[in-house]
């Protein structure tokens, strides 16, 4: 006899059938088979598709952005004690898309539109995310199939993660080191065990869709997104993302208490042209350069995430450029010129490769950035998607245009209940249809909790990464300061007068015995931590200089003069690229590398509370000469190589940065403290 699964229920009855209790949800008395625990995913999906309207599997096929009732201000305009906004906008203003078409309130989305897919974008505590995802699926428990409502979002657990709608008073899950940090630990235990701690906060608050991570490698270094990879090693980064789908969705495949991944960008984002990316139109072509690229170095971390079961499998919005790449790429021989959601070899390839789950597009490909099908009406793009292979559209709540196609004949039937029966498995599988509610008290209890920053304490540890000590300079112990002044300087982007002062009592509470000044010229030693930063999410601001100074919002003359007053200077990188390192690397006596590493534990590492253990995931340039970009739009060094290989198509030029001391800047450079 089957083992009774967890059931809850606000609306509809339930059902005891042999001894067990089943969620009476079509409301008819008798056990229909997509009711059916018993069965699997795929033969209660293919039932209940068998019984739905068109309508109802077309609601299916988007996913939106859905603002909180928290989120807005007139409480009239809100529903179930205010946890849903209801408002109606006659017109959607978003960065991901240019439809201008109207945007629902929450009830007539679920009811009216049939939609269950939502993506969150603000970054409330635990308890308030549970609140307002209880009350959505009270929402859609009561239509007639009562099919539950999924909520998605971006990861949330990394430390300087790309976040939407964050306000002071919310309560973060535990913040581990940015996903180039995890790598820089070079520990597959280390990211198992970020996944089992970051899937329970999940788990618990109710998101149970991860538009994450990742598997793109981190081949041309001025890409703004590379900060959100596991690095340029193709083998780690497959190893990565393997550990990830299966700590997140189940060793088996997805669990019932798992959060399912979308793996993303396929077939990788990283082979960009010039660090250009496809949110705009200037970076709109994936470019391939170099013969057996895409096989060799960007393919491989998919292969890792469908062999691990990943739910489904995002593709970026670029087009395969012909022009600038060497044809054939291994399997990908057509090169197709339109983005990848509506390239019908690309997707065949994905699906060759053995992805069996959906394929859930891009935010934004039916309007602002619909590369190579500008021409077609919102209508033919959506056919020519789900032609390709695309299964469901991400931030649109264009259920209209999905219709239409429909209508029209743009897209069949038989496409139609592929793609509704692959997005009920995973609703199927996750056991949304018994328990689609959440305890919000328990999940403040969970996010946050002490176990979980505890183990992100520690991954912020492993993730710092030695790459030069000069004569022995650190650690600085107590003994080796004694009698010595200490300066601390902070600059980032935006740093303030309050955020600056702030670290510095946190070192001075931490360590009372060392003596700080807030005057550089009366000190004897300066620690300075350092986060340069370019470039734009969303827009072409120019090709990236990827120098340290004034630019990237790092005073470099105030760094000449601090040198000039001390006797020690020790610089703690925190990198979001592989920045070109002449400006500070050869004035410092010692540099730490982080990766939205914590600034406070990395002047531990300075001052000896332990060893640096990290290595560099990504190797850095040697100068501007090595990532020069010619008349004609070619670089130096080939875009879709990582750092480590890109010497091996220079013709003899150096591509690796070797700093004073003779160290070189490759990928799995560490060094630590000798004993």
């Amino acid at each position: 006899m089957s083992a009774q699964v967890p059931i809850s229920t606000r609306i509809k009855r339930t059902l005891e059938v042999d001894g067990l209790t089943f969620r009476d949800l079509d409301g008819d008395g008798q056990l229909t088979p997509f009711e059916d625990w018993r069965l699997t995913p795929a033969q209660r999906a293919a039932d209940l598709v068998a019984r739905m309207s068109p309508d109802e599997k077309i609601g299916l096929m988007v996913i939106t952005s859905r603002p909180m009732g928290i989120s807005q201000r007139n409480k009239e305009l809100t529903s179930h004690d205010g946890a849903l906004d209801e408002q109606h906008l006659p017109i959607k203003l978003d960065p991901h898309t240019s439809a201008g078409i109207p945007f629902e309130g929450t009830t007539e989305m679920i009811s009216g539109l049939h939609i269950r897919h939502f993506i969150m974008r603000e970054e409330p505590t635990g308890a308030r995310i549970a609140t307002w995802i209880n009350a959505m699926n009270e929402v859609a428990e009561e239509s007639r199939w009562g099919i539950p409502v999924i909520v998605a979002a971006n990861s949330k657990n990394e430390s300087g993660a790309f976040k939407m709608g964050a306000s002071a008073e919310d309560q973060p899950f535990a913040q581990w080191p940015g996903t180039l940090g995890l790598a820089a630990t070079g520990s597959l235990e280390v990211i198992e065990s970020f996944a089992a701690h970051s899937r329970a906060e999940w788990r618990a608050a109710g998101l149970r869709k991860g538009y994450m991570y990742m598997a793109d490698v981190f081949t041309d270094p001025r890409w703004f997104r590379g900060q959100g990879t596991f690095g340029e090693d193709p083998a780690f980064v497959a190893a990565a993302i393997r550990a990830l789908v299966r700590g997140f969705q189940g060793e088996q495949g997805l669990e019932p208490d798992g959060v399912a991944l979308t793996t993303k960008h396929f077939p990788g984002g990283g082979a960009r042209e010039n660090g250009t990316d496809p949110h705009y139109a200037e970076g709109r072509f994936n470019i391939y350069p170099t013969p057996g690229s895409l096989e060799d170095y960007h393919l491989p971390p998919f292969q890792a995430a469908i062999e691990a079961g990943t739910s489904s499998v995002m593709p970026y919005y670029a087009i395969p450029s012909q022009e600038k790449s060497e044809t054939p790429q291994g399997r990908l021989t057509e090169f197709e010129q339109v983005g990848f959601a509506f390239n019908r070899e690309v997707l065949g390839l994905l699906r060759a490769m053995g992805h069996r789950g959906y394929i859930n597009s891009d935010s934004g490909v039916l309007s602002k950035m619909a590369w190579g099908v500008e021409e077609l009406s919102t209508a033919e793009r959506v056919g020519r998607a789900v032609m390709a292979g695309t299964d469901l559209f991400a931030d649109t709540n264009d259920v209209a245009a999905v219709r239409e196609a429909f209508v029209a004949g743009h897209f069949s039937s038989e496409r139609l209940d592929e793609a509704a029966a692959l997005l009920l498995e995973e609703l199927f599988a996750l056991g949304l249809f018994e328990n689609p509610y959440v305890d919000p008290e328990e999940a403040d209890r969970i996010v946050h909790n002490a176990e979980a920053v505890a183990a992100a304490a520690d991954a912020h540890r492993r993730s710092v990464v030695l790459t030069k000590n000069h004569d022995g300079t650190l650690p600085l112990s107590a003994d080796a300061l004694r009698g010595r002044r200490v300066y601390v300087e902070l600059m980032e982007t935006g740093v303030s007068v309050r955020r600056l002062d702030a670290l510095r009592d946190q070192l001075a509470a931490a360590h009372p015995e060392l003596d700080f000044t807030t005057d550089p010229r009366h000190a004897d030693v300066a620690i300075l931590l350092l986060r340069p930063f370019i470039g734009s999410y969303f827009e072409f601001v120019g090709i990236g200089d990827l120098s340290i100074d004034d630019h990237s919002d790092i005073d470099i003359a105030k760094v000449r003069r601090i040198r000039e007053s001390v006797d020690t200077l020790v610089i703690g990188l925190n990198t979001a690229f592989p920045w070109l390192l002449d400006s500070i690397e050869p004035i410092a006596d010692a540099l730490l590398v982080g990766f939205e590493t914590d600034y406070g534990v990395m002047v531990e590492a300075m001052l000896g509370a332990f060893s640096p253990t990290g290595s560099l995931p990504i190797s850095f340039p040697i100068d501007a000469a090595a990532i020069a970009v010619d008349e004609d739009g070619r670089c130096a060094s080939p875009n879709d190589v990582p750092g480590f290989a890109k010497e091996q198509h220079m013709d003899g030029r150096p591509y690796v940065y070797v700093d004073a001391d003779g160290n070189r800047y490759e990928r799995g450079h560490g060094l630590g403290y000798a004993a």
